[in-house]
């Protein structure tokens, strides 16, 4: 937990958080066995970590949050941490996987440890993964370039939006021998206003190109019903009302050259 005493890095560092997935299922299926899961779980991420540089932050049940003052390092320590998971024997052939996220940042550093949107960020997008997943953000991306352990790859999986913390464009690192394809990210969905916004915006062009073609190629007064049963029925109104207002200007003109 915080406020252990210990003395974190300071300025850039990267942020681990890790996490298994399908915790409960375990727990259920493996019952006390499953305490030798996450016995086994911390053992093998401490020593990884560790060797890599990491610094302990907190640790809750089956999660860890570690902090590095490179991000290489922390990279380094996930791909590391993975192969060390992947190459354990676990009690009953539990199939035990932990996905994992990375945030670069400059966080606060206070008296409960570190502060700040950069925290909220790592987690997010740990929270994004799957298990036997490595999710980093961009600013970590940019920091690793092409410095990647060997074996490593890394999949352009392009802006998503995380819980509180919206479009974070997201990579990941995908091990040669992990064969298997994620699905699509937790945070994958786009929410209900952005859906509104794109159909809006379709139905906006759409009209755009039939008045285009109406103007270039000439179409009956029929175009119009169709275009109000579209769900553009305002639009042609506000048409309608415009000739009808430019009618009512010439009649004006008219009227006061009759005058003179």
């Amino acid at each position: 937990m915080y406020g252990n005493g210990v003395a974190f890095p300071g300025g850039t560092v990267t942020f681990l958080f890790t996490d298994i997935e399908g915790s409960t299922r375990l727990l259920q299926e493996l019952g006390e066995g499953y305490g030798q899961v996450v016995a086994d779980h911390r053992r093998l991420l401490r020593d990884v970590f560790q060797k890599a540089g990491g610094h302990e932050v907190d640790t809750q049940g089956d999660a860890f949050f570690y902090s590095f003052p490179r991000a290489k390092d922390a990279v380094a320590a996930a791909v590391d941490g993975q192969r060390a998971l992947a190459g354990h024997t676990w009690p009953e052939r539990a199939d035990v996987r932990v996905r994992m996220g990375l945030h670069t940042g400059e966080p606060t550093i206070g008296d409960e440890g570190y502060v700040g949107l950069d925290v909220v960020r790592a987690a997010r997008i740990c929270s994004a993964g799957h298990g036997g997943q490595i999710l980093a953000s961009e600013t970590t991306r940019a920091l690793v370039g092409n410095d990647l352990p060997e074996g490593v790859s890394v999949r352009d999986l392009g802006k998503q939006n995380l819980k509180d913390i919206q479009h974070e464009h997201l990579y990941e690192l995908s091990l040669e021998e992990e064969e298997r394809s994620f699905p699509p990210l937790k945070a994958a969905r786009k929410s209900r206003a952005d859906a509104i916004a794109e159909s809006f915006e379709q139905r906006i062009e759409h009209y755009v190109e039939q008045q285009l073609e109406a103007a270039f190629t000439g179409s009956s007064p029929a175009d119009a019903t169709k275009l109000a049963k579209s769900g553009l029925g305002l639009a042609a109104g506000g048409l309608v009302v415009l000739v009808l207002l430019v009618a009512a200007i010439v009649a004006i003109v008219l009227l006061v050259k009759l005058t003179l």
